[in-house]
C-alpha cells in the first residue's frame, strides 16, 4: 500500500480465546467451554484492522517474528489491506501469543508471554521520519513496551509534531508506578489521548474521572477522552467537559479489544473532520459492538 493516511504504532500478537470459562478452569484437569479460537491482536493490530476494513489506508509499526504465528499475522494484514514493512518482520524475535480466558460476562483475564513481541519494540523498531501522507500518528499503547519510556516517547512524538501531524495515543495501566509528572512532558505533544478510568484514575492519583481528566489535561495533551465501559466516556477540551453516553441495548459477551474498537471507531471519525464529540460518540458505537461477539474484531464480521 502507497501513501497511507493513518500511521498505527505499536502490538501485533495472536489471541487464542476461550469461552466461557470461570475460576474452575484452575481447579480440575480438564474443563469444557463453547468455543476456542485463534485470531490476531494486540492494540495497534486491533485498531488498524478495524480502520482498513472501514476503507482506511493504514500503515502498522510493529515488531513480528518470522515464524508461525508471525505469517498468520502477516497473512492477515496483506487479506485486510494493512502496510507493514518488511523490516517490522525479525528473525530473532518470538510473535507474542496471549490465551485469553472469557468469562460469561465478559470479562477476561489473560495468559501473556513476557519475552514475546508484545512488549519487544524499540524506537529504533519505528520508522521516522513519517510518512508525508498521513494526517494521523497514534501511539497504540503507552506502557506497553519497557524499552519505550517518557524519554522515547518524547522523540517519537516531538518527530511527530514536527511533521505537523495530528498525534492520538492510547494507554494501558503504568507498569512501574510512573507519575504523572513522569509523563509530562511527552504527553505535552499529544493532541487525543485515549486512557480508560481505571488507567487515568491509576496514573494520576485521582479521587474521579472528572479530576483525573483535569490532571491529564494540565500536561498540555490537547483533548483527554476517559473511556468508562457501559458507562460511556468523558470529554475534556480546551472548551468543553462533558460526558458522551454509551450505547443502550448492549448484549455483553466480551469486552476484550473493546478500547482498541472505541480507539478506532474514533480515528475513524476524526479522519471525516468531525467534531470531538461526534468521535467519541462513535468510539462508543464501535466499542458496543465489539462487547457483543468474542473476540476484538470478530463484530467486523457480522451484521
Amino acid at each position: 500500500m502507497e501513501h497511507p493516511e493513518i500511521v498505527i504504532i505499536g502490538a501485533a500478537i495472536i489471541d487464542v480465546l476461550a469461552h466461557p470459562v470461570s475460576v474452575a478452569v484452575f481447579e480440575t484437569g480438564s474443563y469444557p467451554v463453547e468455543d476456542i479460537h485463534m485470531t490476531t491482536g494486540a492494540d495497534a493490530l486491533n485498531e488498524a484492522t478495524i480502520l482498513a476494513r472501514k476503507g482506511r489506508r493504514v500503515q502498522l509499526e510493529t515488531v513480528i517474528g518470522r515464524d508461525d504465528a508471525g505469517r498468520f499475522i502477516q497473512a492477515h494484514c496483506k487479506e485486510n489491506g494493512i502496510m507493514v514493512r518488511d523490516a517490522c518482520i525479525r528473525e530473532e524475535e518470538k510473535t507474542g501469543m496471549n490465551i485469553v480466558l472469557v468469562e460469561k460476562d465478559g470479562t477476561r483475564s489473560f495468559l501473556t508471554n513476557p519475552h514475546g513481541t508484545l512488549r519487544s519494540l524499540k524506537l529504533g523498531h519505528i520508522q521516522m521520519p513519517f510518512p508525508e501522507s498521513a494526517k494521523v500518528i497514534c501511539f497504540a499503547s503507552v506502557f506497553v513496551f519497557p524499552q519505550i519510556g517518557p524519554k522515547e516517547l518524547v522523540k517519537i512524538f516531538s518527530q511527530t509534531k514536527t511533521q505537523g501531524k495530528i498525534l492520538c495515543a492510547d494507554m494501558t495501566k503504568r507498569k512501574n508506578g510512573e507519575t504523572l509528572e513522569d509523563m509530562a512532558e511527552a504527553f505535552s505533544y499529544i493532541d487525543y489521548l485515549f486512557p480508560n478510568d481505571e488507567e487515568a484514575i491509576l496514573l494520576t492519583g485521582a479521587g474521579s474521572v472528572e479530576e483525573a481528566a483535569e490532571r491529564i489535561k494540565s500536561t498540555g495533551v490537547g483533548n483527554v477522552i476517559i473511556k468508562c465501559g457501559k458507562h460511556g466516556c468523558y470529554v475534556r477540551t480546551d472548551v468543553e467537559k462533558c460526558w458522551i453516553a454509551a450505547e443502550k441495548n448492549v448484549n455483553c459477551v466480551d469486552t476484550t479489544g473493546a478500547g482498541d474498537s472505541f480507539a478506532a471507531g474514533f480515528l475513524n471519525a476524526l479522519l471525516d473532520g468531525k467534531s470531538v464529540r461526534e468521535c467519541a460518540g462513535e468510539g462508543n458505537r464501535y466499542g458496543a459492538e465489539a462487547v457483543q461477539y468474542v473476540g476484538a474484531t470478530t463484530w467486523l464480521n457480522e451484521g
